[in-house]
Formats: structure tokens, C-alpha cells, sequence
């Protein structure tokens, strides 16, 4: 006969611990949760064997086995730059009308490309590169500064408005916030491009303008509006505005002459990889 209690309720032995009136019981755990339980111990004590496991004062204990996963992934990086070495090795000496001309260094140089795109444009530019209110579409024929293969390896190559000397530079002056122009003539200026967009305009305000717009901006965006690749200057005259086509934001750009900045990727893209991503750039849709 047992000397502990048994709980009326359940028929459960108790523990003979009792709080407050309520009986603590004495059940057990499953036998199977409990051999499962015991193995883990039995594996973990094995694992601290056969692999790395525990810190030492200059470094770790490495196992039985000496596994290392950062060997591992040092070795299959390794592997795919020697798979990748007779690609980049021919990039790295083909033009790139070669590279457009060639079927198997082109699929290479946009898988390369596409990869690159997400890692280090996608941010500024979208995933598909669609761009976003101040950053340009690449999906589209309009380029401030060219569209072709060359064109486009150069602007990936210095950058606009970065860092480095020769990087591309264009600067539309601040016309209001410099007082260069008063509130009356930027309005005048706003109806002049809205005019030459193919929009309706107030024709007086146009007219006013007239000799405002040849003064202060067809020296970069042309007599006609039709702007200039040399320069980054757009063309007013088609429906693609990278600032917004309303009054309000054509108005605030002649105001703040917003210029935003593309970093140079010399340096931290090999020119293989900046070759790879013309490429790619270039076949989105808008390449010349």
C-alpha cells in the first residue's frame, strides 16, 4: 500500500504540497516525451563532439569532423567565380556591340546584369526599373543623357553629380528661391512650358514669356525647348517629367531647380560588371 495520498477527484497520488486548499498532483510525464527529451541531451553532447561548439581563449574547439561553414561558403564562391572566369575574362576584352552580337556573352552579361540591378539600383530606380518621382524611368526611350550602350556605360561609370571630377554635371538654377526671377515672371515661365508641352496655356502669360524663356533657359534646354544630351538638359516638349508634369511641380522645379545625384559605381563595380549592367539597362525597353 502506498502512504501518499490519492486525490478523490482523479484517483492521481499527490505530491503532498498543498496551496491555499488546492493539491498539487503527481503526474508523470509521457513516456515518450520523456525518451525524447533524453536523446536531445544524448545528441547535443554529441554535436559538441563531432563540431564546432565552444569558444577557447584564441579562437574554438572545431570537432571530430573540423566542419566550417564559412569555408564552405568561401569554397563554393571560389567555385563560381572559376565557372564564371571565361565569361568575365571575354567581357572583360569585348566591346559591348561584341557583347549585343554575341548570344551567349550577352545571356551572361544580363543575368549578370539583372542580379547587379537588384543589388545596387533597385532601391533608387524599382525593381523593373520604372523609377520614381525623381528618379528616372529606364524602361522608357527618354534619356537625359543618351541612350545608347556607350551612353549608358559612361553615366553607370561617373555618375551624375557625384563624387568624382569628370562625373556628369548639370545644374538648373534655383529661379526663385535666388531671386533670380520674381514670382510674377516664374509664373509666366510655368505657362511658357506648360505652352510648349502641347497643353493649354494662358496664352498672355505665354506671350510674357517669351523673351524670359530665350534669357534664361533655351541656353540649356534649346530655343525650342527640345533640350540637350551634352548637358543633362531635359525636353520640355514631350509628356515625361521626372519631377512631376502638374503646374504646381513644373512651378516648384523652375523655383528650387531640384538636381538629384547618382553615385559613381567606378570602384565598387569591377568594368566588367558595369559592362554587364549597360547591358542590362540597355534591354529594359528605352535603349537606343
Amino acid at each position: 500500500m502506498s502512504g501518499k495520498e490519492r486525490d478523490t477527484h482523479s484517483g492521481t497520488e499527490t505530491t503532498g504540497h498543498e496551496w491555499d486548499g488546492i493539491k498539487e498532483l503527481n503526474t508523470p510525464l509521457p513516456r515518450w516525451w520523456l525518451i525524447v527529451f533524453y536523446a536531445c541531451i544524448v545528441w547535443a553532447f554529441a554535436y559538441w563532439i563531432v563540431m564546432p561548439a565552444w569558444p577557447t581563449f584564441n579562437g574554438y574547439t572545431h570537432g571530430l569532423l573540423d566542419h566550417s561553414q564559412r569555408e564552405n561558403v568561401a569554397a563554393a564562391v571560389n567555385a563560381l567565380k572559376m565557372q564564371r572566369h571565361a565569361h568575365e575574362s571575354q567581357l572583360a576584352t569585348a566591346s559591348l556591340q561584341r557583347i549585343q552580337n554575341d548570344p551567349d556573352l550577352q545571356q551572361f552579361a544580363l543575368a549578370e546584369g539583372r542580379s547587379l540591378f537588384g543589388d545596387n539600383c533597385a532601391p533608387c530606380h524599382g525593381s523593373g526599373g520604372q523609377g520614381a518621382h525623381g528618379y528616372p524611368n529606364l524602361n522608357d526611350d527618354v534619356w537625359l543623357w543618351g541612350g545608347k550602350l556607350e551612353d549608358i556605360q559612361h553615366s553607370i561609370t561617373v555618375g551624375v553629380r557625384s563624387t568624382i571630377a569628370d562625373t556628369r554635371q548639370s545644374q538648373m538654377p534655383a529661379f526663385g528661391h535666388d531671386k533670380i526671377l520674381s514670382d510674377s515672371q516664374i509664373d509666366d515661365v510655368t505657362e511658357f512650358v506648360v505652352s510648349i508641352a502641347g497643353r493649354p496655356a494662358d496664352q498672355a502669360r505665354v506671350h510674357r514669356a517669351t523673351k524670359l524663356f530665350a534669357d534664361n533657359c533655351a541656353a540649356c534646354h534649346g530655343a525650342s525647348g527640345h533640350g540637350d544630351r551634352t548637358m543633362g538638359a531635359p525636353n520640355l516638349t514631350d509628356t515625361d517629367w521626372l519631377y512631376g508634369s502638374t503646374r504646381a511641380d513644373i512651378r516648384d522645379q523652375i523655383w528650387f531647380g531640384h538636381g538629384g545625384v547618382m553615385p559613381t559605381w567606378a570602384g565598387r563595380l569591377t568594368p566588367e560588371e558595369i559592362k554587364s549592367l549597360a547591358v542590362y539597362v540597355h534591354s529594359l525597353g528605352g535603349g537606343e
